[in-house]
């Protein structure tokens, strides 16, 4: 499994550390029941780390055109209508995606098209599947415009653990869903903002994969989804 960008500095600062204490650890009680279980935490806690910088390589097994696909892998924790205020000042078609620690933390774009408008706001750090956290959280909000003109929101939103939004979409830029959009580091949220009506292919608590799983359909197509992926 290849590991992300984002987590090989801290990676490399983290085993620095662990190594040292741990040889300071030996070095100061020797070989006994202490060093053993300062070895064995630190090589859980690199393990985890590590798990959860990892960057798998995907690619969308169907014609995504008129789909909105997953931009990251967690559980689906809202399904609803809701009014959009910081850019359409509109209703809108809201699913939100939650990761917890376990989950792979990299964003992929949610549709093709062309990056109309990114944005960041500073903001809070609830528990990022908590309602408020959509728009009270530090977050990152990224506005695709499909060939057909619908106008897809994607935000990426900080949790309680959450500190850094990585965001790699630059407006005017095209975009496809097999590429990156950013990356969130420690717990999060990514919420895709539809127009209403559109057509939702997933259910609530439902466990999505990121660049895999269709979410919604903003055209028709002929592909059949029921069968796994």
């Amino acid at each position: 499994m290849k590991v992300h960008k984002e987590g090989t500095g801290l990676l490399l600062s983290l085993f620095t550390f662990l190594f040292v204490v741990n040889l300071t650890v030996y070095y100061t009680i020797g070989k006994g029941y202490l060093f053993y279980i300062s070895v064995s935490l630190s090589a859980m806690l690199f393990l985890l780390i590590l798990n959860f910088f990892r960057s798998p390589f995907r690619r969308f097994p169907y014609d995504s055109e008129g789909l909105v696909i997953a931009p990251a892998d967690g559980t689906v924790v809202a399904i609803e209508e809701v009014m959009e205020n910081e850019y359409f000042h509109e209703k809108r078609l809201q699913i939100s995606i939650f990761m917890s620690i376990f989950n792979v933390h990299a964003n992929w774009f949610p549709v093709n098209g062309a990056v109309r408008h990114v944005s960041h706001q500073h903001g809070r750090f609830w528990a990022a599947y908590l309602p408020k956290s959509s728009t009270e959280n530090e977050r990152s909000t990224i506005v695709i415009t499909t060939r057909h003109n619908v106008d897809v929101l994607t935000r990426q939103i900080a949790g309680a653990m959450a500190r850094r939004i990585v965001t790699y979409a630059k407006a005017g830029e095209s975009c496809h869903v097999d590429e990156q959009m950013g990356f969130i580091k420690f717990g999060s949220r990514v919420d895709i903002f539809l127009p209403v009506g559109t057509e939702v292919l997933v259910e609530m608590d439902q466990q999505v994969t990121g660049n895999q799983t269709p979410l919604a359909r903003l055209h028709k197509i002929n592909y059949d989804f029921s069968a796994p992926l």
